[in-house]
């Protein structure tokens, strides 16, 4: 089908775009003396985690949000953690709390993010959340997930009844993508790392999701032409380059639009963790 390169789904335009219209959303609060507080902990030293800290943090401030980082040592014990995170949960002053992922291996995530109160609950992850966007009445949505939605609508892209295939089936991206996916009308295959014939698969999504952070597991060949794909994986290559899981270069010969990496679903969903901090101190004021 397409003898030019596919279209580039521009994340960092949109989510500037939706950054623009929560920054508006905050300016009319703080019109009634309240401004959104969002409250991220981060435990260790992880440096990329702490990047996408720093990335969150200044993200608040642009919008107007109150920010506060939370930093803890990587020896922190289970219950010390969860004690912070009550403490989080009982301050009216916190509209949002936010758990930077991965933990040290001595800590047992499931009961973190099960700690969280669910009204504020913005990274979507709590139990109760992700049960409600099962049934259908999602609250918090998962940043990245809804960042990939909102990309979607805004680029126009045909849902209902097209073939969705998403590769990786991450609490994360994976399964609160498909399960959006399958409400807005499309027909969803989730794969794994047991799928037997990846390409297979691929081949017959109109759209293509790949979350797997796999450098370049997604082929040119793998994809359907004219397909519309979307690259959540972010790999450091040994001399530093930054790619997806998919192979750009080829992909966009075949694809009919593409998510770059960087500046495509990574920038989103940044955005959209605003937008839940925003809906959630709505939320909690009864607007």
């Amino acid at each position: 089908m397409n003898d030019s390169s596919a279209r580039r789904i521009d994340g960092r335009a949109l989510a500037q775009q939706v950054r623009n219209e929560v920054a508006q959303a905050v300016l009319k609060l703080k019109e009634q003396e309240i401004t959104p507080g969002l409250t991220v902990i981060i435990v260790g030293d992880d440096p990329a985690s702490h990047i996408y800290v720093r990335n969150k943090a200044i993200a608040c401030e642009q919008a107007g949000m109150r920010s506060e980082v939370l930093r803890l040592p990587a020896d922190i014990s289970q219950e010390q953690l969860l004690e912070h995170i009550e403490g989080l949960n009982q301050n009216p002053a916190v509209n949002g709390i936010l758990v930077q992922l991965p933990l040290p291996k001595h800590l047992d995530e499931h009961a973190v993010i099960a700690t969280i109160s669910p009204a504020k609950d913005v990274d979507g992850f709590h139990v109760l959340n992700a049960g409600h966007l099962l049934v259908g009445t999602p609250r918090f949505k998962p940043c990245t997930p809804y960042g990939i939605m909102r990309m979607l609508e805004h680029y126009n892209t045909p849902i209902w009844g097209a073939e969705a295939v998403v590769v990786g089936a991450s609490n994360i991206v994976g399964k609160p993508i498909a399960l959006l996916l399958l409400a807005a009308g499309a027909t969803i295959t989730i794969c794994n790392s047991k799928t037997k014939d990846l390409a297979a698969h691929t081949r017959r999504a109109d759209i293509l999701v790949s979350a797997v952070g796999r450098p370049k597991i997604i082929r040119g060949d793998m994809i359907k032409p004219g397909a519309t794909v979307i690259d959540v994986g972010i790999n450091r290559l040994d001399d530093g380059t930054l790619v997806g899981d998919v192979d750009f270069e080829a992909a966009q010969k075949v694809a009919g639009a593409i998510t770059p990496v960087p500046g495509g679903v990574g920038p989103m969903t940044i955005a959209m963790l605003l937008v839940n901090t925003l809906e959630a101190t709505q939320n909690q004021l009864g607007f």
